[in-house]
């Protein structure tokens, strides 16, 4: 049997990352990880606007109990393995384990419109402040990390999906694509 391909479903927070991965995982009847399950108060750098300053290498975005699971995951006799993972193949601990990485390519507004909602729509008491420290920090600094390695990513991605679009037609193009790749 072939190995497993793994997947990787990258791009800005609030491309459509984690719909697509969970859409196409229910497609194939494959498992998947979402980056944000693995996140934790050491995982990104604590100065987050000095390290975009210093080059913002996301090999400092640390997730080892994502590289152990993706590991067990990648000896399963599944055909694929979907990978919520933002940065595609650029952090070097995954890169090794990714065979495709498709970059869900949308514009910043879109992506900044579905954080603020996603944001809104969790009802928590402190939705509103979380709202407002995002846009504070987006305006500061965040849309330049999205930007950049949204840029990194592209350079070394295999599928770019730029059209805005219901995650089952995303999917859908995601899937089509695979298919002609087993072919």
């Amino acid at each position: 049997m072939d190995r497993v391909k793994v997947v990787a479903i990258s791009g800005a927070s609030g491309c459509g990352k984690t719909s697509t991965v969970r859409q196409l995982s229910s497609d194939f009847g494959c498992p998947f990880l979402h980056f944000d399950d693995y996140v934790h108060q050491f995982s990104y750098p604590k100065d987050m606007k000095k390290w975009k300053e210093n080059g913002a290498d996301v090999s400092e975005i640390y997730t080892p109990d994502m590289i152990n699971n993706l590991r067990q995951l990648i000896e399963s006799s599944h055909s694929y393995v979907f990978v919520e993972e933002p940065f595609g193949r650029e952090r070097s601990c995954i890169s090794s384990f990714i065979d495709y990485v498709v970059l869900l390519d949308q514009p910043m507004d879109i992506c900044l419109s579905r954080v603020i909602r996603r944001n809104i729509e969790r009802h928590s008491n402190d939705s509103h402040s979380s709202v407002l420290k995002y846009l504070s920090n987006y305006e500061d600094h965040f849309r330049d990390i999205y930007i950049k390695t949204v840029n990194k990513v592209r350079k070394n991605c295999d599928l770019i999906i730029q059209e805005i679009c219901p995650v089952s037609v995303t999917a859908d193009i995601v899937s089509k694509w695979l298919k002609s790749k087993a072919n």
